[in-house]
């Protein structure tokens, strides 16, 4: 019987390098994407907007669709990137069930300090219930929150 050859994409290197410099925040807060977003820009002074990319995870031979929303820096190399974690009952990091959004922010260095300014400001939203920083290593599933 003659045997299939199956070519494999290695994406561990992709991956890896996407989530170097990187900082990430789970947060909970039972509202819709772009209800949260409004509550960041008027907060804290950002200008998140909805992506045109959409993550695509096929589970149980079904489409799920996540929202990502976006800021860059005007004045540096950071991105704030806002993952919807939540879709029809799937998620888009299983490990992270109880996490509404995850925010990645990327591209240039954030320091404990900014990042713990950050954590406050979003717990004093009135509908954020939990922020929590999350470390890379934790991720299980991390091919899904790269695009």
């Amino acid at each position: 019987m003659a045997e299939k050859n199956k070519l494999v994409l290695d994406t561990r290197e992709l991956t890896d390098g996407f989530f170097e410099d990187t900082r990430l925040l789970g947060i909970m807060a039972p509202i819709k994407g772009y209800q949260f977003c409004w509550h960041l820009n008027n907060s804290i002074g950002l200008d998140f907007r909805i992506n045109d990319i959409e993550i695509k995870v096929i589970k149980k031979k079904r489409d799920y669709f996540f929202s990502v929303y976006e800021y860059r820096v005007p004045t540096g190399s950071l991105e704030h990137f806002i993952y919807d974690n939540q879709f029809d009952g799937e998620y888009l990091l299983p490990e992270f069930k109880h996490f509404d959004f995850l925010w990645l922010m990327k591209g240039d260095e954030v320091n404990d300090d900014t990042l713990q300014e950050t954590i406050q400001t979003i717990r004093s939203i009135n509908s954020v219930q939990l922020v929590a920083e999350l470390s890379i290593e934790q991720i299980k599933n991390k091919e899904n929150l790269v695009f």
